[in-house]
């Protein structure tokens, strides 16, 4: 299983700490501004020289300086949208509107001045390893949540 760590406030370390991967969030905005501008520049070219060229004072049908603004807000908009959409569905496995944790009387205090640490597991026969290992390395309180199916 994984374990996973919640408090008051973010906890500097902590990643390293949990061994957690880094994160992907950069590498799909810029997957998704790159494309966002490259879509929005071809969108503006295409209907600019070839679907609907307009001889404006004898200037060419193609502008490649005239295009940038347009081309700069599509790649923050995609970019932005795919942070979004990729946070809720990709990161965190969204809609998720269950989590045993939470069901838990106690875990409340993780918001107000408590520090948690869980740690997720399918074999029932590791919990009292896991409760065993808390308390060895000085866990104050040690309190399984078991999930109801």
């Amino acid at each position: 299983g994984g374990l996973d760590a919640y408090s008051p406030y973010p906890l500097h370390g902590m990643d390293d700490a949990l061994a957690l991967p880094r994160s992907k969030v950069p590498i799909v905005a810029l997957t998704g501004g790159v494309l966002g501008a490259l879509g929005g520049y071809t969108l503006q070219w295409y209907l600019n020289s070839k679907a609907y060229p307009i001889n404006v004072g004898s200037r060419p049908p193609h502008g490649f300086w005239t295009n940038i603004p347009i081309t700069f807000e599509s790649g923050v908009l995609i970019a932005v949208l795919s942070i979004f959409f990729g946070s809720i569905f990709g990161f965190f496995a969204l809609p998720r509107t269950y989590h045993p944790l939470f069901e838990s009387e106690r875990f409340r205090t993780a918001s107000l001045d408590a520090y948690w640490i869980s740690a997720e597991t399918s074999d029932e026969d590791a919990v009292p390893e896991l409760e065993k290992k808390f308390r060895e390395v000085g866990a104050h309180k040690v309190h399984s949540v078991v999930e109801s199916v």
